[in-house]
């Protein structure tokens, strides 16, 4: 069974979503690993070669988008380096945020291949834009306080570092549920025993661009899916979905 999801597709398009836990293509980090989101968009394509204009990390759930000939993967790789893209994701967070925000922070790379990260690394522009979308406080202790605070939050980040939403969250002390690497372990582990289940909260929800050929503006949303949904039951529905 694929596991990815068509949302579009044209000549020269294709977009899909892709659920946490499934890697993107091929990874020194992961080398047992044997499916891929790539293998299946390919197979989604008659079995032709896709090109993947932009990359979720592994846990990371939501669309992406694939290009269908070389061509056209050119000419959008050009549009999102040139910024382009808008994005939009959905995140989990520690603690209330400020209602919106801009967290302008440089991001040193972080190397796929763990051969390298002994080695200095250039540091890179960084910029993410936030809105605070609902809060909750939880009658439970989990740190040094008899209750504690979430929010849900909009990301839209302006530049594509790698993992630049889980760690600019972090930098403003507001790290992401389920992040094993910037996140915080006690609250990571309330929500994996309260819910059965692990995984970071973060989902890429909606995507515009133009198009390569028409210049169409073109929109492409996908609710967060059924394990991301699950776990904002923490939060009103009203105030979630108002």
């Amino acid at each position: 069974m694929n596991p990815l999801t068509e949302i579009y597709r044209d000549s020269q398009l294709l977009v899909v979503h892709k659920p946490a836990g499934l890697l993107m293509h091929r990874s020194p980090i992961d080398r047992h690993e044997t499916e891929f989101a790539l293998q299946y968009a390919r197979s989604m394509n008659g079995g032709a070669h896709v090109y993947p204009v932009h990359l979720l990390d592994r846990p990371t759930s939501g669309i992406v988008l694939f290009a269908r000939d070389q061509a056209t993967a050119r000419v959008l790789g050009l549009a999102m380096m040139a910024g382009e893209f808008k994005k939009t994701y959905l995140a989990l967070v520690r603690g209330w945020t400020p209602e919106q925000g801009v967290i302008d922070h440089p991001l040193r790379e972080e190397p796929e291949d763990r051969r390298l990260k002994g080695e200095e690394q250039p540091v890179r522009s960084a910029l993410t834009r936030y809105r605070c979308i609902a809060t909750t406080e939880l009658p439970v202790s989990i740190e040094r306080y008899p209750t504690s605070r979430y929010s849900l939050v909009e990301l839209k980040p302006e530049t594509g570092r790698k993992h630049q939403l889980r760690r600019h969250m972090k930098h403003i002390s507001h790290p992401i549920i389920g992040d094993a690497n910037h996140g915080r372990g006690r609250h990571n582990r309330y929500f994996a025993e309260r819910f059965g289940y692990g995984r970071l909260m973060l989902a890429a929800t909606e995507l515009e661009l133009s198009h390569p050929a028409t210049g169409e503006v073109l929109r492409f949303s996908a609710p967060p899916e059924e394990s991301f949904r699950t776990v904002l039951e923490i939060f009103e529905q009203d105030t979630v979905t108002g």
